[in-house]
Parts: C-alpha cells; structure tokens; sequence
C-alpha cells in the first residue's frame, strides 16, 4: 500500500498510529469517560466530529496563512478553531440530550485541551496533505479514538464483575488496561513500513 493513499493514510491513523493508543495524545478523556461504554461512545463521537470540523477547518487556515506568509500564526489559529468546534458541540449536546451532557461532565469542555486535536491539525500541516487526504486523515483519527476509548471501556466493564485484588482497583487497574492496550497496538507499528 502506498504512503500516500487514502486507505493508508486512513488505516495508519486509524490503527497503526492509534493517538491515544500509539501516540498516547488525548489520554485524559480516554481515562476518565472510559467507565461506561455509552459515555464512552458518545465523547468519542463528540471527539471525532471536533476532529473533522478542526481538521478541515485547520487546512483552510493553512492554506491561507501560507497566501498571506503569516504561517507563525498557525497554533494560535487553530486553538481557535478547535475551541469553536468544542463550543457547537457543547450548545449542541446541552439542547438535544441534557443527561448525557451532565453524564460527559467536566470532560466535555475539556475536548478544547484534547492534545489528540491539536495534534491531527499539525500532523496534517507537517505531512503537507491535501484537502481530501486530510478529511481522510481526520476521520480515520476520530475512528481510531472512538475504537479505543469503546476498548478500554469494555473492559472496564467487564472488570466490575470480576474478583479484582483490592490493590489493584480503580486508577492501577485502568492505567494497567491501557498499558496493555497500548502494547497490542504497537504490534500494529510493522504495518506501517519504514515511516
């Protein structure tokens, strides 16, 4: 598979380069909505509709900063962007589903400091991708996050019912899930090539 393929560009950050799994970007939302599977579900939606929106957004800002030769400009323009797409979600969900809006909580907002967004925009400037590359690039990201914030929260579910040690419930137990989810994603890295 070419590196510049849209499959590739799609599974490498999807899977291969998992952000919160592999680049270990967005990691506070990952931790603290992962208890239950619905909540999970809906911040990692929530999650990837901010990615798209900032990620398309950011290559439009980029493409004409560089018109303007004003590129120093760009982390500024696209905190911006990203606390503008946070905002429409956050009025959004608070209007058409109050409970999970209270359910999400705290980290909601906190999708404005989501490292994993920031960082999709300045992947994407850095790779110099085009505008379909980078709404490829944003989807498989949002996917990629969505599929691991839903893995970690099954499994935390699935540990409510188990006989834990008392030493290891609570905060060591999910920070031991996404060790181990973390190493099976880096099983994916040989996918990737020599990148």
């Amino acid at each position: 598979m070419e590196a510049d393929s849209l499959a590739y560009i799609f599974l490498n950050a999807a899977i291969i380069n998992n952000f919160v799994l592999a680049l270990f970007l967005g990691i506070c939302p990952f931790l603290g909505v992962s208890g239950k599977l619905q909540t999970a579900f809906s911040m990692g939606l929530a999650t990837a509709f901010v990615m798209l929106i900032s990620s398309l957004s950011a290559w439009f800002i980029n493409a004409l900063l560089v018109l303007l030769d004003l590129e120093f400009l760009r982390l500024i323009a696209y905190i911006a962007i990203i606390a503008s797409a946070v905002q429409l979600v956050e009025m959004t969900m608070k209007k058409f589903s109050p409970a999970l809006y209270r359910a999400l909580g705290i980290f909601l907002p906190l999708i404005t400091t989501n490292c994993a967004i920031l960082g999709l925009a300045l992947f994407q400037t850095f790779n110099e991708y085009n505008l379909s590359q980078s709404l490829i690039y944003s989807l498989g990201a949002g996917g990629g996050f969505i599929l691991a914030i839903l893995l970690m929260a099954g499994l935390r579910e699935k540990l409510e019912l188990s006989d834990v040690p008392s030493i290891s419930r609570g905060a060591a137990m999910s920070l031991m899930l996404a060790g181990i989810l973390s190493l099976a994603f880096m099983g994916f890295a040989g996918l990737g090539g020599a990148n």
